[in-house]
Formats: C-alpha cells, sequence, structure tokens
C-alpha cells in the first residue's frame, strides 16, 4: 500500500510505520565529490556552464553521479532510500547495482567496510527506485552511503526510524579531494557497485576525500575542461585520458598543455600521469591496439620526463601495462577494456600506493 510522505510529497511503497524521510541537500548529511550539492537542482559533478562549453557528451555525463558520497551517524536499525533518477544507466556488460544502485559503508574501527547495496529494480525506465538496508541492533553507527556511477540523481531520500538519532558523519583525514580525470574506466565503468571503482577503494584505504571526473568516451582534454580542473583545490591531480584521445596527435597536442596549466596554477601539487590500463595478453591479439598503445604511453612518459628534467619533483609516472599484470590478469576486464571489481583493486592497490604517499 502506497502513502505519501509530507512535507516532499512523494509516495512510498516500503511498509515502515516508524520512518521518517529526509532530503539528503538538508542537515545533517555531508555530501562528497559533487558539485554545490545543496544548491543545483540535479546531482552534478560540474558547473552546468562548464560542462557544456567542454562539449555535449561531458554536459550529459556531468549529471552522472559517479564518486558521490553522504555520510551522516544514526542509531537507526535501518536504512531506507527514495531515489528521483532521471538516467537510470542500463548496459549489456554492466551490473545494475553498479551503473544504478547505491551502497552502504559501516565504520569499523579504523575504516569504513561494506555492508549491503540498494540494488535498484530491473526496469531502467522507472526513474525512482525505493530499498531498505536492516542493520543489525540498534546502536549509533558512522554511514557512508556511495552514489551511482552512470545514472543521475535529481532528488535523494533518506529514511530513518522517526525517533532515530541523526548527525554529521566523520571528516575525512585528508579533506583536500584527489582529483581524477579521465575515460570510462576513470568514471567507474563496469565495478558491480560504486564502492568498487579504484578512486572509492582509494579513498577508503587512505581516509582522503576525491572527485570523480571520469566521462566515458569523452575525455578529450578540451580547454573548458582543463581550466576548471586548474581552478580547482585539490590534493592531488591524477591525469588518464589517452583511451579517449581520437587520435594519438591530439594526445600529443593536449597532454603536456594541460600539465603545464595544472602546473601554472599550483606550483606545488603533485601530479600522476597514468597510462591505460593494458595487458600484453590482449595486446597480442589486435597489432592496431597495440600500436596505438605504445605511441600513447610514449606521448605521456614524455610529457612527465620533461617535467621532471626541468626540476619538478612533484610529477610521478604509472605505467599502465602494469595494473593488470601478475596471475589470472586474464580476469581484470569485462570485455577486454573495462575492469572488474578484480580489475579496479589492482588499479586501487598500485595507484593507490602512490597516491597515498602524496598526500600531507
Amino acid at each position: 500500500m502506497e502513502k505519501v510522505i509530507q512535507p516532499y510529497g512523494f509516495t512510498t511503497k516500503l511498509e515502515l510505520e516508524d520512518v521518517r524521510f529526509r532530503e539528503v541537500r538538508e542537515e545533517p548529511f555531508d555530501i562528497y565529490g559533487l558539485y554545490d550539492a545543496r544548491s543545483e537542482g540535479v546531482f552534478r559533478r560540474l558547473p552546468e556552464d562548464v560542462a557544456k562549453a567542454t562539449s555535449p557528451a561531458v554536459a550529459g555525463l556531468s549529471v552522472h553521479t559517479a564518486g558521490g558520497r553522504i555520510r551522516f551517524c544514526t542509531d537507526s536499525e535501518y536504512v531506507a532510500i527514495h531515489a528521483v533518477m532521471p538516467v537510470m544507466g542500463a548496459m549489456s556488460h554492466f551490473a545494475f547495482t553498479g551503473s544504478a544502485g547505491f551502497d552502504l559503508y559501516i565504520w569499523e574501527g579504523s575504516r569504513y567496510y561494506f555492508f549491503n547495496s540498494f540494488r535498484p529494480g530491473i526496469d531502467p525506465s522507472a526513474k525512482m527506485m525505493e530499498n531498505i538496508v536492516h542493520l543489525p541492533g540498534r546502536k549509533l553507527r558512522q554511514i557512508m552511503i556511495h552514489f551511482p556511477l552512470y545514472s543521475s540523481v535529481e532528488k535523494l531520500y533518506i529514511g530513518l526510524q522517526e525517533d532515530a538519532i541523526v548527525d554529521h558523519g566523520l571528516r575525512y583525514r585528508f579533506d583536500k579531494p584527489v582529483v581524477y580525470y579521465g575515460s570510462s574506466i576513470t568514471q567507474g565503468g563496469c565495478a558491480s557497485r560504486p564502492g568498487t571503482s579504484y578512486q572509492s577503494i582509494i579513498s577508503i584505504d587512505r581516509d582522503c576525500d576525491f572527485i570523480n571526473l571520469g566521462f566515458s568516451g569523452s575525455a578529450r582534454a578540451e580547454p573548458a575542461i582543463r581550466q576548471y580542473i586548474a581552478s580547482l583545490d585539490m590534493s592531488v591531480f591524477v591525469l588518464d585520458y589517452d583511451h579517449n584521445a581520437p587520435t594519438m596527435e591530439h594526445l600529443r597536442d593536449t597532454h603536456e598543455t594541460f600539465y603545464r596549466e595544472v602546473r601554472a596554477a599550483h606550483p606545488d601539487l603533485p601530479i600522476v600521469f597514468v597510462t591505460a590500463p593494458e595487458t600484453q595478453w590482449y595486446l597480442q591479439m589486435d597489432a592496431e591496439r597495440a600500436q596505438r598503445h605504445v605511441i600513447g604511453r610514449e606521448i605521456i612518459f614524455e610529457t612527465y620526463m620533461k617535467a621532471f628534467h626541468e626540476g619538478d619533483l612533484n610529477v610521478r609516472f604509472i605505467d599502465g601495462d602494469t595494473l593488470f599484470e601478475g596471475n589470472h590478469h586474464d580476469i581484470c576486464t569485462v570485455d577486454g577494456c573495462h575492469p572488474t571489481d578484480a580489475g579496479f583493486l589492482r588499479m586501487a592497490d598500485k595507484i593507490g600506493h602512490v597516491v597515498g604517499s602524496l598526500l600531507r
């Protein structure tokens, strides 16, 4: 039986007699990884004018909520969500819990641990999802919820017991965000749930905030996005977009330029150059792909070496050929390109080691 939730006016099918819903844009919820989240009409990762000036594709993808998180504490025995979602991303090679689901973590001891997912229904045209996670007993807990990777969210309401304590969540140890710019892999395709994207894993391991500026098929280092990223206050910048460069000439024309624009704005910022994750297994079977990969790696390494020889000691280089190496490298992707959770974990271990060494 549906009932109307006041003062918000939406209906819920969740059969909870003692529930009170709250909008996450209101106190005391803390929102991370999203642009001006309390004021914008839809959750977004970029200012709308920057997204439109970058490209039509980025304008659309900028309202995908990859990297968005909320934190709060409560003693409620359950956490429910009601999400208004104009776009629910559904793809044949991507778990719906990753593209359109939310997941919930609980702080235990010294870090957050995954507890359960808010799983969407099987209908991507629904434009709304409701779900509930029951918690074991009533006690005060620190909660973190990740937003979907490949969907848009207009409104998000959290349902807790009416008499529950609700307060701000834990702050990050490193609260100046790490910023990641790159391709669909950076955006999180094809993690089984939002918390298994490599940036989320690094964030949990290192207790650092982050901003995900991955744009599926559309990270081409356009002037508008370069200028915007250069304007951000960040702790580390991870640059990884060669997968989306339309040609290697385009990569050569933009990569060093991107580095120099960010460096001019941030003389001491650690900058990490990452090349596309690949394994020799796949490259041996596709000569054209292998040639492009080698050229792209050389261009990125050249930017790194120029910076280093000019005296920039705040640059690092991560060879994408090493990200999936080792036993069972063949299970690191779902389609020869986009990582599985196994692939993202290996990326998080290696990129996270470098990022962690640079956090101050």
